[in-house]
């Protein structure tokens, strides 16, 4: 398949146990193959304010929210490739729009606003961003391994695995290795079904059959939430201590 730039799509997501994903390969298995990553694990530096701005209203399950990160699907080198992404989510609906450059360009870019090369509409929105939010810096790195699948007769229709999910707040760096605090159960697994608009028939049979519900689940937020935020309420608690007894 090849790399796309631009993407709208819905995106459902469902915490399975492994025997749940193990019945859903099967059922998956007349109508869907592997993508040509196969198995990859993938890095994600995400970039937020000073305060967390963004993922604090991402939590809030607003209508409309955005965030940016930089991908690779694998580890990386100043000059290998990686995608900045800009992603937005809007009733429910996901927009996508991603730049493919080499590490070391991405970085200036994001970080030290060293203009993309050359313009144009994806980077202009992703300009726009920045400009928008001002300085923003890398907060969370996030990795897990993924199995990915598309529907042999609708390449839009694509469902993926993901295992592993670690994360953290040093070496935040796509050179840097895997590694970090777990998101999930070893036991479990976030499926997420991608689609332009609706589930095929054997997929909401096997989901219903088995008993398996969408779930609100993302991996910055529950990195923020779990990490994050409470090493800022240590830090509040402790200045509070200081201010008391000065």
């Amino acid at each position: 398949m090849a790399n796309q730039s631009v993407f709208r799509r819905y995106e459902l997501k469902y915490l399975l146990t492994q025997s749940q994903k193990e019945i859903i390969l099967a059922a998956m298995a007349p109508y869907m193959r592997s993508d040509a990553y196969g198995k990859t694990t993938i890095r994600n530096i995400y970039f937020d304010t000073d305060n967390y701005r963004l993922i604090r209203r991402s939590i809030e399950k607003p209508i409309y929210k955005e965030k940016l990160r930089i991908r690779s699907y694998k580890q990386a080198t100043p000059s290998s490739t990686v995608f900045v992404e800009l992603k937005r989510k809007y009733d429910h609906v996901v927009y996508k729009r991603r730049v493919a450059l080499p590490e070391q360009t991405a970085l200036d870019w994001v970080c030290d606003r060293i203009p993309c090369a050359p313009p144009d509409q994806i980077s202009a929105e992703i300009d726009y961003f920045l400009q928008y939010y001002g300085a923003l810096r890398p907060t969370v790195f996030l990795s897990y391994e993924r199995d990915a699948y598309y529907h042999h007769s609708d390449s839009s229709f694509r469902v993926t695995f993901d295992e592993n999910i670690q994360c953290r707040k040093n070496d935040l760096s796509l050179e840097c290795g895997v590694y970090g605090a777990p998101l999930l159960d070893n036991d479990h697994t976030l499926m997420e079904i991608k689609c332009a608009g609706g589930i095929p028939l054997w997929m909401t049979r096997v989901l219903s059959d088995q008993r398996i519900y969408k779930t609100s689940f993302s991996k910055y937020g529950t990195a923020y939430q779990t990490m994050i935020f409470p090493s800022l309420k240590s830090i509040t608690n402790t200045e509070k201590e200081l201010f008391t007894h000065a």
